[in-house]
């Protein structure tokens, strides 16, 4: 396996561990999105691995993008993402690396330990599974910040859990814990944060148990057109993104989340 500087991947039988190694929180940017994605391909074509857990060190799973930092000088992509710390390319290039993660061709079980926010979202929901805790948290909080929501979640999210969830999550930028998230059906298993790693490996080879062949078809089935659908929605959440990024209200919302209080929106 190739090394990368922001993730960690190793073998274990027939699964492979994918590690997201910028603790303690693992915010998200291009660089990370695109490593994730370079993985996957890596391990779609080695014909001993079956399954992938997406895992994270520190304690969030990915906290979206860092506004604590006042010195952090936001670009215009990370002004179009509403939430990714990136200042390497085009929010544009940033999908096309996300939907490269939705084409992945094997079972993928995230391991969600702690907060899950915007991007962060996104890259939960584009594995097939979830486990969670307690603890973890869940955000789509785009609106929070003036925002529309990107990273296909408009489609991924909304098939996972349904349009009425969907939208509850949007519209309030609500932070959903782990049991909330069970019965929606957003995580698939809930144990104790200590043992969400464990119990994501667990699943990941209880699936790897299975015909490679048998898998690789069945979830081709399951998934068939989402990862099309997912990067036809990112064209109009970028559309979206891109014109809701001048108004004095995205600023707003940026600034508020960096300041920790609650935003004064003025609708303009």
């Amino acid at each position: 396996m190739t090394t990368y500087k922001d993730i960690a991947v190793e073998t274990r039988g027939h699964i492979a561990i994918i590690e997201i190694r910028k603790p303690p929180l693992n915010f998200f940017d291009i660089l990370l999105i695109q490593q994730i994605a370079n993985a996957l391909d890596e391990i779609d074509a080695n014909l001993e691995i079956r399954a992938t857990v997406l895992c994270a060190q520190g304690k969030a799973f990915c906290a979206g993008a860092d506004f604590s930092d006042p010195n952090r000088k936001e670009t215009e992509a990370a002004a179009k993402s509403g939430d990714p710390a990136d200042n390497l390319g085009s929010i544009g290039h940033l999908y096309m690396e996300a939907v490269r993660i939705f084409r992945a061709k094997k079972p993928i079980v995230a391991a969600v330990q702690g907060a899950a926010i915007g991007g962060g979202l996104g890259l939960a929901v584009s594995a097939d599974f979830r486990v969670a805790c307690p603890e973890t948290r869940f955000a789509a909080n785009f609106t929070r910040l003036g925002f529309h929501p990107g990273f296909g979640l408009t489609v991924s999210l909304t098939e996972l859990i349904g349009k009425n969830n969907a939208e509850l999550m949007f519209y309030t930028s609500r932070r959903v814990g782990g049991e909330e998230a069970l019965k929606m059906g957003l995580a698939n298993v809930l144990v104790p944060q200590a043992e969400v790693r464990d119990a994501a490996i667990k699943l990941a080879e209880e699936i790897a148990e299975n015909s490679p062949l048998g898998l690789l078809s069945t979830r081709a089935t399951m998934r068939n057109g989402l990862a099309d659908r997912v990067a036809k929605a990112t064209e109009h959440e970028l559309a979206e993104q891109t014109r809701l990024r001048k108004t004095e209200d995205f600023k707003e919302g940026v600034a508020a989340t960096a300041e920790r209080r609650v935003p004064n929106f003025k609708g303009r």
